[in-house]
């Protein structure tokens, strides 16, 4: 019903909405330090005051709830369905070619800047999905609400301010993600351990590691340092490691200290087989020299055997696992400091709903203890899972092979989005799937096509929704 009515309406409109998105595409809102009465920094509040002007000028009621989050209701109805969207920007980086990064541009159907695909592109779908239902007169029983966020990439406490005031629709969806329809996301255990031990006395001895920036990325470098190994014997197994890992070793001598530098892959945590993790290369080439013994020194060697190279499952730490609806546990080796008389590391696992505390967490604590290690974690985040044969998920699901033509499937992510902590909130858009839109990368890009697409779904699902 109403589908002539609403394909006319966003295809009439569809240059109206580029120029939308690219207002805010325009607008650098990565978050900055705090201001009085911008908490996420100037950039993220010009954002949101800019896209509440949008929408009250389509005749939305909106509201800004002090700069953390804004929203947009199409009528005074009953809430029955909530859309939620972020118009904060991770960093533009460097490599841009085809446009700098807040500059957007229109080039062969795809939209290229930052923010256009990540979330500001869908954002707009989604408010001309409201814009279409409203100017077409379509009749509704309940409200829908745009609910547009200012620090998705760094924490979402926007959200948790929001949800403190406000109490979430009995439906909600994120187009922050792809399509079908994401309606689980795993669990976590954002590993942290620590070890203090005797200085080693040998005189071929681990000097240092160091990699590691962000506990959700796999390193694509690392560094350590020995000292008392020949430079011959260093070279040689060198050449023997990195055939085997694929990991590449830099090393520079320094007298007797020679500085090591493992060259991988890096890659998203939730996504460790995307990489090739330069940490575990460079344990599993420290493990391989002569190196006299000492406490420290086998706990690194504990390390390795735990977590050791390409071992993205948890398998030699006790812990593999999988279920049919969550897939299999994930671990990503990505942080460690080793000095001479102390380690400090943290790995991030994405856990499967069959996971628990005690054949997770508990495993992991046992394990690095026996290596004199210990875990610091206390507990671990939950998994979310909305039911697939849900009305709400159906209807999504319904509305996607309608207008694509494509088989619609749950799906289930190692990542967290917005509707994490949300009893029935599930991540709907809006790339399609196999569209690589470079997001968190250079010359990041929405195929206007797509974007076009999403809105009629949207539309369409609150129609069924709502009307």
């Amino acid at each position: 019903m109403y589908r002539k009515e609403i394909e006319a309406y966003i295809d009439s409109h569809s240059k109206e909405m580029v120029e939308d998105i690219f207002t805010l595409c325009r607008i650098n809102s990565e978050k900055t330090a705090s201001e009085e009465g911008k908490p996420y920094g100037a950039g993220a509040a010009e954002a949101l005051k800019a896209a509440l002007l949008m929408a009250e000028g389509y005749g939305f009621a909106v509201r800004n709830y002090d700069n953390y989050v804004g929203t947009a209701d199409l009528n005074d109805k009953e809430r029955q369905l909530d859309i939620l969207a972020h118009l904060d920007v991770v960093p533009a980086g460097e490599g841009w070619q085809v446009t700098d990064p807040f500059e957007p541009v229109e080039r062969d159907g795809r939209l290229y800047g930052r923010g256009t695909a990540d979330d500001k592109g869908p954002a707009v779908a989604a408010l001309y999905a409201m814009r279409a239902v409203k100017e077409l007169g379509i009749p509704l029983k309940k409200n829908v609400r745009l609910i547009l966020g200012t620090d998705e990439e760094c924490g979402s406490s926007d959200i948790k301010y929001y949800y403190n005031t406000e109490k979430e629709a009995p439906m909600t969806f994120s187009p922050d993600a792809e399509f079908p329809v994401i309606n689980v996301e795993k669990g976590g255990l954002a590993a942290h351990f620590t070890g203090q031990f005797q200085p080693g006395k040998g005189a071929a001895r681990l000097v240092s590691v160091d990699a590691g920036i962000k506990i959700n990325v796999v390193p694509g470098k690392a560094y350590g340092a020995v000292e008392g190994i020949s430079t011959e014997l260093l070279r040689e197994t060198a050449g023997q490691v990195e055939k085997e890992t694929g990991i590449r070793f830099e090393l520079q001598e320094d007298g007797t200290l020679t500085r090591i530098t493992a060259v991988g892959d890096n890659a998203h945590a939730a996504h460790p087989e995307g990489g090739n993790n330069a940490l575990t290369g460079l344990l599993t080439y420290i493990t391989r020299l002569p190196l006299d013994d000492c406490p420290l020194l086998e706990a690194v060697r504990g390390l390795a055997e735990l977590i050791p190279h390409k071992d993205l499952w948890g398998k030699a730490m006790g812990i593999a696992m999988e279920d049919e609806v969550s897939g299999k546990l994930t671990l990503a080796f990505s942080m460690l400091r080793v000095t001479e008389d102390a380690i400090d590391g943290s790995f991030d696992s994405r856990c499967p709903i069959c996971a628990t505390r005690e054949n997770v967490l508990d495993v992991v604590k046992e394990n690095l203890g026996r290596i004199g290690l210990t875990l610091h974690n206390d507990a671990m985040k939950p998994p979310h899972h909305v039911d697939g044969d849900s009305l709400f998920v159906q209807t999504l699901l319904k509305e996607y092979e309608a207008y694509t033509g494509e088989k619609g499937e749950c799906l289930y992510t190692g990542g967290g989005t917005y509707v994490h902590s949300l009893k029935n909130g599930v991540a709907f858009g809006a790339a399609m799937p196999g569209t690589d839109n470079h997001m968190h990368g250079a010359d990041e890009f929405a195929v206007l096509k797509e974007l076009l697409v999403s809105a009629k779904i949207f539309a369409q699902v609150i129609v069924d929704l709502c009307g």
